[in-house]
């Protein structure tokens, strides 16, 4: 009996999708052991041999490997906003800005309700479109419904140099006395 039959299907180590960093497979297991954030067990994808999957078991969310890159599928709103936020505060720190989010078609019924649409008539006007940070939504055209848009959750459209209006960057919080401070 060689190690390989030993070994999860995805090998003898993964890059574990929270922090990155390489962590070990358990042998005689389909799972794999990261010292931070815990266990990691290969999900079946029986229709889809071509997806590389992970479960979170202590929070049931579940990651899919493409291009890569571990791509998290998201179950609640505030999982896909914290993504999104991390990945507009990486294009800050890169030198550019978003100029537009383009959600996946299967977060539509999700995200919808908790986008800013506005709530009078000057906003609609001014805005015309949903918006989360600040930045227009639009979502997947549903003629692109190729193996990309089945595992990413969102794209940035982006632009060089700083945002014109830093709305998604700033971080107001309230203190005790009633006063804000960033």
């Amino acid at each position: 009996m060689s190690l390989g039959s030993l070994l999860p299907p995805l090998g003898e180590t993964i890059r574990c999708p929270c922090c990155d960093r390489t962590i070990p497979a358990l042998v005689l297991t389909d799972a794999y052991l990261c010292p931070r954030h815990g266990l990691f067990e290969v999900g079946s994808e029986e229709n889809d041999p071509k997806k590389n999957n992970v479960v979170h078991l202590d929070s049931g969310r579940q990651w899919l490997f493409w291009q890569g890159q571990w791509h998290c599928q998201h179950q609640q709103i505030e999982s896909l906003r914290t993504e999104i936020f991390a990945a507009l505060d990486h294009l800050h720190h890169q030198g550019f800005h978003a100029t537009r989010i383009t959600l996946a078609q299967r977060y539509r019924e999700l995200v919808t309700p908790y986008l800013e649409s506005g709530s009078d008539c000057f906003r609609r006007i001014y805005y015309g479109k949903l918006r989360l940070y600040g930045l227009p939504v639009t979502f997947q055209p549903e003629t692109q419904a190729d193996y990309r848009w089945q595992v990413i959750s969102f794209e940035l459209t982006k632009a060089p140099g700083s945002p014109k209006n830093y709305a998604y960057l700033t971080c107001t919080r309230v203190s005790e006395s009633g006063g804000k401070f960033g």
